[in-house]
This record gives structure tokens, sequence and C-alpha cells, in this order.
């Protein structure tokens, strides 16, 4: 794969057939894939190929291999040139985010009752591969309202407040989500896991704001030097997973019928207009509001701890997710065109003065919050004017070894020591789990926020540090 550098931040793969558009990846030469061992590159290329795409295939600093699309992924159709959507465009874990909370607490005074406070987050956080849920829904109706409604939902049954609310992406709800075109496996799935933080890269982490790169911007956010903070980062469990697997094998059956041929299976789509485009979004919108509840539950559920045992509140700063497709507006060689954003591991980043951020945060713009691997630090950052990537940036820090590799990497280790002589405490993980996450699994977080904020996608605005971690 032949790359051009075009500026230290920002490297292009040339069209050729079948690419419709160009490939672009912002990264530090430090931070591009092994191409020997990782095929994303081949991935962003195959991307370009997608009938209906605009402006190019893009790729952020923490781009790795996935199905078809490479996680750090991000590729706009157009809505009416018979621009797709494709699931792999979105990936399994359907809005796949994170939820950031403050508390009117800092490290210094959570110090001698931090053991309690992880005991008590550990006992009242349902994880792992299993079922277990903060919420036990009692029928279908029940879980339809999740599908349809939400994080709204779950404030009306009395977990959380309207602000939050006001601090969620699209509100705390999808529009136009389609609980009829959910499976039932699916449903079946995620009936019993409403309100649980599943495994692998999970978590809910207690941090500590460590460093503030703007005031003005943090202080807006609600940020403070040395200040308490609770990020979460799930998604939609088995439910979303489903979807995926359903709408995959559907978009396969039928592209050949719209005369849609793709490099790799795995890109399987259908236009936005047709029957199974609409189908996906549907039900793509509701897994995404079952996510926004899955997080609203788990902070509900953090907020009771942090009460019972600090006497502390928590305030949302931000929900966002970081795998979707939207139906969003943008500005396309001069002109303004309706596009399907995918948008996989990467976020959203509005820049200020946008028209979907809330009053309060309008002058600043968007907190972007970015996870670090587990033991490094976590990122706030904020949109910027005029950033290209249809206002994207990255996610996290991207793996650079497997799961297996990871285990084998620290095999003759003990993770949870390592973490805990860190100061970091630990609740709930296996030390396989464990392993699978440790920072040499990930590339450098600081890196790759470097290389987002180098390449004109964001802004740091503060960096988080972990105090202690929940894990399945």
């Amino acid at each position: 794969m032949e790359l051009v550098e075009e500026s230290p931040y920002r490297f292009r793969i040339d069209r050729h057939d079948p690419m419709r558009v160009q490939g672009v990846i912002f990264a530090s030469r430090s931070l591009l894939p092994d191409a020997g061992a990782d095929k994303s590159l081949d991935q962003v290329a195959n991307v370009a190929t997608l009938p209906g795409i605009v402006d190019a295939s893009y790729a952020m600093p923490d781009i790795h291999w996935g199905y078809g699309f490479p996680i750090g992924g991000v590729a706009a159709t157009d809505v009416e040139r018979g621009g797709v959507v494709s699931p792999g465009g979105v990936g399994f874990d359907i809005s796949c985010g994170v939820r950031l909370l403050t508390a009117d607490l800092s490290r210094d005074e959570l110090r001698s009752r931090l053991d309690a406070l992880m005991d008590g987050l550990g006992e009242s956080t349902p994880r792992g591969m299993g079922k277990g849920a903060v919420w036990h829904l009692t029928d279908r109706t029940e879980l339809d309202g999740v599908l349809r409604g939400g994080s709204r939902y779950a404030v009306e049954r009395g977990f959380g407040v309207e602000r939050d609310l006001e601090r969620c992406e699209d509100y705390g709800a999808v529009g136009d989500a389609n609980p009829a075109q959910v499976s039932e496996r699916a449903v079946e799935r995620g009936a019993r896991q409403v309100g649980s933080l599943g495994s692998g890269n999970h978590f809910l982490e207690v941090q500590a704001v460590e460093e503030v790169y703007d005031e003005a911007v943090a202080s807006a956010f609600g940020l403070r030097k040395g200040q308490i903070c609770v990020m979460i980062h799930c998604g939609s469990r088995g439910l979303g997973h489903q979807i995926a697997t359903d709408y995959i094998h559907e978009m396969e059956k039928v592209m050949r019928g719209y005369g849609i041929q793709v490099p790799d299976r795995q890109l399987a789509c259908a236009p936005v207009s047709s029957h199974e485009g609409r189908a996906y979004l549907g039900a793509m919108a509701a897994a995404a509001n079952y996510a926004r509840a899955n997080r609203q539950l788990l902070a509900h559920a953090a907020r009771e701890v942090f009460r019972r045992v600090a006497g502390a509140k928590l305030d949302l700063v931000y929900d966002i997710s970081h795998n979707l497709a939207k139906i969003e507006t943008h500005d396309v060689d001069g002109a303004s065109r309706r596009l399907c954003v995918h948008r996989k591991g990467a976020t959203r980043a509005l820049p200020p003065g946008h028209g979907d951020l809330p009053d309060d945060l309008r002058d600043v713009g968007q907190p972007v919050l970015i996870p670090g691997s587990m033991g490094t630090g976590s990122y706030v950052l904020t949109g910027v004017p005029g950033a290209p990537a249809f206002a994207s940036t990255c996610h996290g820090a991207g793996r650079v070894q497997s799961r297996k590799q990871a285990t084998k990497a620290v095999a003759g280790h003990d993770p949870r020591r390592e973490l805990e002589a860190q100061d970091i405490a630990v609740r709930g993980a296996s030390r396989r789990g464990l392993a699978e996450e440790m920072p040499t699994a990930y590339k450098d977080i600081s890196a790759v926020v470097e290389a987002a904020e180098g390449a004109g996608l964001c802004r740091k605005v503060a960096r988080l540090v972990p105090v202690g971690v929940v894990k399945g």
C-alpha cells in the first residue's frame, strides 16, 4: 500500500480502480499500522469503493483492523445519489460509547474512602459475559420503551435527572428507532442485560483530573484539576451484536439485486433509501437507544454508591457514541448534501456554534471523551471549527496486539498487582481479562491524541488518570 505523506499527521492513498474516492489517514508515522501484520490500510481502500461515498475514506490515528471497515474508520455516502449503509461501518457493538460524570469531590477527599467506594461500585455494576442488569424489565412493552426512548425513557422511569438528557448526544435518544425491525433473537439477548457492563475493553473507571489544558472550556464542561470523575465505557451488549449479525447476512443476500459489488463481503451494504437500508437504520437506532439507556442505568447505580459511601453527587459531562451511522447534512464540493456518516471506532466532535449542542456548551464545542487503555490516562477533547472528516475524531488508543497476543505478552506477570502498585484499585476482573487490556496491547494514547490534534480534528481540554477500575 503506497502512502503519500501530505503533512506530519496526514497521509493519502491515491484513488485507483475500483476506488471511487481517495483514502486519508490521520496519523503520525509511528502510529501507522504495520502493513505486514495489520491490513487496515487495505480496508481504508476497500471502503473507498462503496457506492455513493463522497470526499474520502478516512481513518483516525487509532486505526486498526476490523470487520470490513477498519476500526477508526469514517465514511459518508450521499443519500440522494445511491449512497449505501453498511453494518460493517458501524460494527457489532452498536452505539458503544463513553459517559463521563464529575463528582463534587477531590482525589484527596476520596482517599480514605476509596476501598469502600470501589467495593460498592464492584457490587452494584453487573458485568461479564453472562446475564445480570441494573434494571430487570418486566415485559416487552418496557423493552420497547428502552428501544424507542433510550436515556429519555430511563430518566422518565426514575433512573436519572432531566439535566442528563441535555448532556447526551441526541438528547438521549436516536430518532426513527423501529423495534419492529429487531429480531426475536436480538430481543432475547437484550432483555436481561439493560444496565450491564459486559466484558472485553468495557469498564467503569474512577478517575482524577490530572491536567487541564484549557481552563475556560474545562470550566464549561464542569472539570477542574484534582477532581474525581467516573467514566463508563460500554455499548448495546448482545442485542446490538445480534442486530449487526442479522443485517450483515440480509445485505449479503440482496447486494447483487441492487447491482452492488464490493471487494470484501464484510462490506455488505444496501442503498440507504432501500427497504433493507431503512430497516437496518431503524434497528440500529433501537440498539443505539438501548446503549444510551444502558449507560444511563450504570451511571444511576454509580450515583447511588457515591451518595451512600462518600456523600457526593455525580453530574454528567457528556455521553457520546463511537459506533454509529447517522444521517447528517454537510457541505461537499460547495453544496449542502444529506449524508449517511459511518463512524466505526470514531467519535463525533461538533465545533463551537453547532446547532446540535445544548445552550451551555454551544460557545465551547462538544465534549469528546477518549478512554485510554487500562492503567493509562484518558482525555477530554473538544470539537474545532473547520475540522475534516465530517467533524469526527479518534475514539481511544487502538489495539496493536490481539487479545491472545496480549495475554501471551504478559505471561508470568500479575496484572492486578502491577495496577495496584500504581495505586489503581481493581474490582471484579479475571487475570485473563486484565491481561488482554494491559497498556502494552494498545497504542500510546497521548500520541494518538497528539496526532488527532495535530491533524486539526479536535483540541485537548483535560487529561484524566485512573484511581480505580471495575471490569468484567
